[in-house]
């Protein structure tokens, strides 16, 4: 019986790590009565320290050696933003409309940066996955400063007999929901499909097979 490989942390668990934070960040939005400021920073602030604990793990346990600044960069502004973000007595949607910008800029500036990095030195999948999760907290950024913080308008529903508000903060609060919906998707799928290395072997198996003979060389 072949002994079991030890094992070794890859980008893959790493991604999956993520992709189940950001999961429960965007049920813990969509599934709240309240998508005011407060809550969505309380909810950022979990979410953001715990992604950032997991990519300065990934950052000394997967990342090669001499390439682990920036990806311990991305971990520490993970972890800033959500200490910031969880400051108790200053919740609210100045702090909210702040904050989540200004970690997505930062953020989202960093990982794209190590896509580009990855893509012209390492793994061109893992690159295209560390591009989009950085282009997409870039937009999130961008999106967040777009919303006007005291917006407010009010509509009525026949249904249910009364009047609602639609504010900046809940508008904010539901791109940051559906940001984290997408990164789970898009980073559980990534770290669900085989790696470009395990693909290898599958490949030059299939071109040196039997299959693969012209018919000169077929007995």
């Amino acid at each position: 019986m072949p002994a079991r490989k030890p094992f070794a942390p890859s980008t893959r668990h790493v991604q999956l790590l993520r992709a189940l934070l950001a999961a429960f960040a965007a049920l813990m939005v969509t599934f709240s009565p309240d998508h005011s400021a407060s809550v969505g920073l309380s909810v950022f602030s979990g979410w953001a320290i715990a992604t950032g604990v997991v990519l300065g793990l990934g950052a000394w346990m997967v990342t090669r050696a001499g390439h682990r600044t920036v990806p311990t960069l991305l971990a520490l502004a993970y972890v800033f933003a959500g200490m910031a973000a969880g400051i108790t007595g200053a919740r609210g949607a100045a702090l909210y409309f702040a904050v989540i910008p200004i970690w997505a800029v930062i953020a989202g500036a960093l990982e794209t940066g190590m896509g580009v990095f990855e893509r012209r030195h390492g793994d061109r999948v893992v690159a295209r996955d560390t591009l989009t999760i950085g282009v997409l907290t870039l937009v999130i950024g961008v999106a967040t400063l777009l919303v006007p913080s005291g917006y407010a308008l009010d509509y009525f529903i026949e249904d249910a007999g009364r009047t609602f508000t639609l504010t900046g903060e809940i508008i904010a609060v539901g791109l940051f929901g559906g940001y984290a919906a997408i990164v789970a998707v898009f980073l559980a799928i990534a770290g669900l499909s085989p790696a470009s290395s395990e693909l290898e072997p599958t490949t030059a198996a299939s071109t040196s097979g039997p299959e693969a003979r012209t018919p000169e060389d077929r007995p």
